[in-house]
């Protein structure tokens, strides 16, 4: 019911869009601009792009503000990234992964086991090359899309509703949920198990009735959208760390003034800095909270048997992106 509620509204937003009744009423000199996001309020990329939205609206003494849709009320991530590109949307906060397929650019993100640790992601996404994968979004002539700042969203690690993970084998034939990105099915294939591709507003359902096993997601998504309730079982595997991306329809940007353009830009640069920060602080809560309520988790001390078992994804898509993965690498 709340998928097919979701879907509804995204189908309204869009319909809404195309007979320019949503588009930001920038012609009566106000600009609402609409964020959609699918983690709940208080979730620190819900809180930053919202803290955005107060300085945008005390730069311009009220001209500009944004209107947040978070919880997933507009639907998935896919569903947020085509509003954005129609201009049904202004901003749409989604994962690297939801991301990939629609700039292939992205995908060297996106390969398992890319960066060293969360730290090293930071220092690649703060520094030249993180401004560089922004400006690809920009770029990119058939995205429809600005990509105006980053966003951290930890490390990814499995969890499951059916047993202890503690080696490859362990995976062997279980279901996981991935996001609908084919790196991630093949990279939940090379491991073992079966990967689904899915969208992230129907986990929480699919794990309660069975239709997956598991998922593999970040410790305050697997706690605060309530996937811990159902799956008891939490491996620290670290497979991904794919930080996540605040986009802009390219519509609306085309539609601003240069002033308003830096006045975006400005502010976002800053939610990324206060996302970072709340990050941090949820992340220890997410972990806290899943062991007091009885989740096992699960740390993998030897991640190479993990590591060599991805070896076809690298080999598939690893040498479109050797240049820029040389560069992540060399990182420090």
């Amino acid at each position: 019911m709340k998928r097919r509620e979701a879907l509804k509204g995204a189908a309204g937003f869009c319909a809404a869009a195309a007979s320019g009744t949503l588009f930001p009423a920038a012609a009566q000199g106000k600009l609402i601009l609409k964020a959609s996001d699918v983690h709940p309020e208080g979730y620190p990329t819900v809180a930053a792009v919202q803290t955005m939205g107060k300085k945008l609206e005390q730069a311009t003494n009220g001209r500009i503000t944004i209107q947040m849709f978070a919880a997933m009320t507009l639907g998935g991530e896919k569903e947020a990234i085509e509003q954005a590109q129609l201009g049904a949307i202004q901003l749409a906060r989604v994962s690297v992964g939801a991301l990939g397929p629609v700039i292939d650019d992205l995908n060297v993100i996106n390969l398992p086991f890319l960066f060293r640790d969360t730290a090293h992601m930071q220092k690649v996404i703060d520094g030249p090359i993180g401004r560089e994968l922004l400006d690809k979004v920009s770029a990119n002539a058939n995205a429809g899309l600005v990509g105006l700042c980053w966003m951290d969203a930890g490390a990814r690690s499995l969890y499951n509703t059916k047993k202890s993970i503690r080696t490859l084998a362990d995976l062997k034939g279980l279901k996981f949920r991935v996001i609908g990105n084919p790196m991630f099915v093949e990279m939940m294939n090379a491991l073992g198990a079966n990967g689904v591709a899915m969208g992230y507003d129907q986990v929480f359902n699919a794990l309660q009735t069975g239709v997956i096993d598991g998922a593999e997601n970040n410790p305050p998504s697997f706690v605060f959208d309530n996937h811990y309730t159902v799956a008891k079982h939490f491996t620290l595997t670290e497979h991904l760390i794919v930080p996540e991306m605040l986009v802009l329809s390219k519509k609306t940007w085309n539609a601003m003034s240069k002033e308003d353009q830096a006045l975006v830009t400005k502010a976002s640069a800053e939610a990324q800095q206060d996302e970072r920060r709340l990050w941090e602080q949820y992340e220890k809560q997410a972990m806290d909270k899943a062991v007091a309520t009885g989740v096992e988790i699960i740390q993998i001390a030897d991640k190479k048997p993990f590591q060599d078992a991805v070896k076809p994804v690298w080999d598939k898509y690893g040498p479109k992106y050797a240049a820029m993965i040389k560069r992540i690498q060399a990182v420090q």
